[in-house]
């Protein structure tokens, strides 16, 4: 297959060319290709002709979108809305990206394919406006849910938290409860996906779940980290935007795509990032 990977730049990109070896792969950075700008989504989608356009793109500054909503929509919901017309177009698939953040964490229980969402954040309402944008405009679709994404590079919590133990103990919350998903996992099942599944609607997220505090215990094992890490609140260290109280992800579709165990992420992570 011939796939355009927009967003390319990020941690999902970046991680998405490897994955996808044995395809031909266009992997257009921000700078290369605007998603809220439909004429240049168009351009890109004719100039390069895919069978599949993954798009890693996204406005993912969650507490900032609270006060720039706009921002948020232009990226997460106009810009998945341009590349399903553009590749509906074209009568190509699109596999579009988003987040556990559609649910509000309530249900005291992991969530599947078939739960409602309910967003609790600007972030989250964005994510879900791109997923519905997606599905109402291209029947050629995938529509991905992950959780707690990161990467041995780039902006993410692992990379922040082992900042801050150089300077000192850390308290982490330990009341929330979700699904760390290691970017190159996410990156192969995404490559599986595209290769064994039907269309519509997934969530892939490293196995079993964790709180931030006990990702971060054994982060900071995995990598010798000798660092104090104390159990915290959510209303320790208010933010902005509400987050799921506890939002695991699994999936019913069958047969289901299951990636490794978020500890064999860390062990992953710590690994790459040595």
């Amino acid at each position: 297959m011939r796939v355009l990977v927009t967003g390319a730049g990020g941690q999902l990109g970046r991680a998405l060319v490897p994955a996808l070896a044995g395809h031909e792969v266009v992997a257009l950075e921000r700078a290369a290709l605007d998603v809220s700008d439909l004429a240049a989504v168009r351009s890109a989608v004719a100039a390069h002709a895919p069978t599949v356009v993954i798009n890693a793109a996204a406005y993912n500054l969650v507490d900032q979108a609270e006060s720039e909503p706009e921002a948020a929509q232009r990226i997460n919901r106009d810009g998945a809305r341009n590349l399903a017309v553009a590749t509906a177009g074209r009568g190509a698939a699109l596999l579009h990206v988003s987040s556990d953040y559609v649910f509000d964490g309530e249900a005291e229980r992991p969530y599947d394919e078939r739960d409602a969402p309910n967003p609790l954040s600007a972030y989250g309402r964005s994510k879900l406006a791109g997923e519905e944008a997606v599905r109402g405009s291209n029947p050629r679709h995938f529509v991905v849910r992950t959780a707690w994404v990161y990467a041995p590079a780039g902006r993410n919590f692992p990379n922040t938290i082992r900042r801050l133990a150089a300077r000192g103990p850390v308290r982490v919350v330990d009341d929330q409860t979700g699904s760390p998903t290691y970017a190159p996992h996410l990156a192969k099942g995404l490559a599986r996906l595209l290769t064994g599944g039907g269309y519509g609607t997934y969530h892939m997220a490293g196995a079993g779940a964790a709180t931030w505090h006990s990702f971060t215990v054994a982060l900071f094992a995995a990598l010798g980290v000798d660092s104090e890490v104390g159990r915290a609140t959510t209303a320790e260290f208010p933010r902005p935007a509400r987050r799921p109280r506890f939002a695991p992800l699994v999936t019913t579709r069958v047969p289901p795509i299951v990636l490794p165990h978020w500890q064999e992420g860390v062990a992953a992570y710590a690994r790459d990032a040595a």
